[in-house]
């Protein structure tokens, strides 16, 4: 029913209906797949499309010369990819979690000869204690070089923990550099069958509060660079103009859903302006016109640059700013 809204708003919108057909055979099953699906599609072409784990914000829908791509990027910076790992003295069960892709599962550790000290008295008392403790510590070892290779391989953000206490010391103390580094203690054990679903709230959180750091992190970096009046845009036409040279980095936009301010592209990704005479200036001789945010995201991820959305009143001037590869 939601999509056949958006589907109506996009008729109206001019959207040819064989295009809006080959979205409509991927919303049927779109359920078993997550919460989310995001379609970007041409009147020539295939549509590309994405599910999500979690559900965007809000339905969006237009049809127009650019695509309007912000939701989707703040959609996947919302849900990056995260790894949970459910310890116990055996070992633990591993899962990566991947927006947009299949989650893969392994198991690690299963050395079980002994697991539990002799209890007090006779002579043996100390020899079963230690082998205890080496088997804790050899599956512990085990976990570690699996949660590296998962690391290495599928870059999750965030490592979230949980489980018995001593496995989980064991385990952190074992864990190399970089993957320590990401690595977040939350509470809960390991599960019967393995799922990490009793820990699913927890783990959302810590998901949210690592996003969250991270825009902090890049708020803070754009004020510093700000403040040295070095390798930072502030405002639509220092932002646009540092676009035009392939100088940004990280392009930053502040979250408004109805920014409708206009501004002026080309062909290549870095014939922009927001007027139509710095287009004919670079020698396009047809500027076309599309809201100034989904120009200046065309701009910044066809020169390579990332792009983050950030909280609306975040100091932006006009909403828009980057860090840069250069100073200016």
């Amino acid at each position: 029913q939601r999509w056949n809204t958006l589907r109506s708003e996009l008729g109206r919108a001019g959207a040819p209906d064989d295009l809006l057909k080959s979205i409509d055979e991927h919303i049927a099953e779109a359920h078993l797949h997550g919460d989310g699906l995001a379609a970007v599609a041409t009147a020539d072409a295939a549509p590309h499309i994405e599910h999500g784990r979690e559900a965007p914000v809000a339905d969006q829908a237009s049809w127009a010369a650019l695509p309007a791509l912000l939701p989707i990027l703040q959609w996947r910076q919302s849900s990056p990819a995260y790894l949970t790992v459910l310890a116990d003295r055996t070992g633990a069960d591993l899962s990566v979690f991947r927006p947009r892709e299949s989650d893969v599962h392994r198991q690690a550790g299963g050395d079980d000869h002994p697991l539990a000290k002799s209890a007090p008295g006779g002579w043996s008392q100390g020899r079963f204690q230690q082998r205890a403790e080496n088997t804790w510590e050899n599956n512990a070892d085990d976990v570690a070089a699996e949660v590296v290779a998962l690391v290495e391989r599928f870059d999750p953000r965030v490592v979230a923990v949980a489980g018995d206490v001593r496995a989980v010391e064991m385990l952190q103390r074992a864990l190399p550099s970089p993957a320590a580094e990401r690595l977040a203690v939350i509470e809960g054990a390991r599960s019967d069958d393995g799922s990490a679903e009793h820990v699913s709230a927890a783990i959302s959180r810590l998901v949210q509060d690592v996003v969250e750091a991270d825009t902090a992190k890049i708020l803070d970096k754009f004020a510093e660079e700000m403040g040295q009046s070095d390798r930072a845009a502030d405002g639509a036409a220092a932002t646009v103009a540092a676009l035009a040279q392939a100088q940004v980095d990280v392009l930053l936009v502040e979250e408004s859903p109805d920014d409708s301010r206009p501004a002026f592209y080309g062909n290549e990704p870095t014939q922009v302006g927001l007027i139509p005479a710095e287009l004919e200036a670079m020698g396009v001789d047809d500027p076309r016109e599309a809201p100034l945010v989904d120009v200046a995201v065309r701009a910044a991820l066809g020169t390579g640059a990332g792009v983050r959305v950030v909280p609306g009143g975040s100091s932006l001037t006009d909403g828009l700013g980057a860090i840069l590869r250069w100073p200016s």
